[in-house]
């Protein structure tokens, strides 16, 4: 007899077979619901220009950091009068909020670089405008980037800026920025507690 199987007989009657037959069987505990946790989505707004208050997606806090509120304003407030004849790529782009803040504010047209140099590259090839250059990495505190500016001002050195009209630059308040990168002179810094703008033009 197949000691997988017991007749209903055996099992009432004898208490070896139903031992053993018991001890074979594998108890499974019932499998335990696990609830979903749904992942908070943040959001932001466009806060000035045609667009204002359409709201954004931001990416996880924890791989990118957002423009102060205060540092975006800063920004459109200096250059907004001179956005309607420019191109505005924002590098290291993250949610892209800046860009489409300059766009919101009559940018001519507006890029965004996440990670992809080759796309600032053709930006720049596509280009028959001045364009605005807005800088914004991962501070130096975060892991993996503690050169960053270094690396930055490396790249600016190599790069052909001839359709560059104006670089800016937001950076940690206790970085120093070089007074010139080529032929851009630092014309203006403004300071918001752990946040700077520095500001080039040629």
């Amino acid at each position: 007899m197949n000691d997988e199987f017991i007749s209903v007989k055996d099992f009432f009657n004898h208490n070896e077979k139903r031992k053993k037959f018991l001890q074979k069987q594998e108890i499974k505990p019932p499998k335990e619901k696990t609830k979903k946790t749904k992942e908070t989505k943040l959001y932001t707004n466009i806060e000035s220009g045609k667009y204002k208050g359409k709201k954004l997606l931001l990416p996880s806090l924890t791989t990118t950091r957002s423009t102060k509120s205060i540092v975006k304003s800063c920004v459109f407030n200096v250059i907004r009068e001179d956005l309607r004849s420019k191109i505005f790529i924002e590098a290291f782009g993250g949610s892209a909020l800046m860009a489409a803040e300059a766009l919101s504010n009559h940018a001519l047209k507006a890029y965004a670089i996440e990670l992809d140099a080759k796309a600032y590259k053709i930006a720049l090839e596509n280009s028959k405008n001045e364009i605005i250059l807005y800088l914004d990495p991962p501070f130096d505190t975060r892991e993996g980037f503690s050169d960053i500016y270094e690396k930055i001002y490396h790249f600016l050195e190599n790069l052909d800026l001839k359709t560059l009209n104006l670089i800016i630059f937001e950076h940690h308040s206790t970085i120093k920025t070089p007074e010139k990168i080529q032929n851009f002179q630092k014309v203006k810094e403004k300071k918001f507690g752990s946040t700077s703008l520095s500001f080039y033009a040629s």
